[in-house]
């Protein structure tokens, strides 16, 4: 039991830290520049493959989490 006392406190407080209004702020500037950016990038696949790879791995690691 004591092997995973850490990763309980650690999933408590990053669930805390991620469901706070600020984070979501933050994921919709970052999805507002990725948007912005897209003209500059001639909407191409690279620029597609940052946000994709970007929520996939993100997606990922909070299924865990939850």
């Amino acid at each position: 039991m004591r092997n995973t006392a850490w990763y309980s406190r650690f999933a408590k407080v990053a669930a805390h830290f991620c469901g706070r209004p600020k984070v979501f702020v933050l994921a919709v500037g970052v999805i507002a520049v990725w948007i912005v950016t897209g003209p500059m990038f001639r909407f191409s696949d690279t620029w597609q493959l940052v946000i994709n790879t970007g929520t996939t791995i993100v997606t990922f690691l909070m299924v865990f989490l939850i």
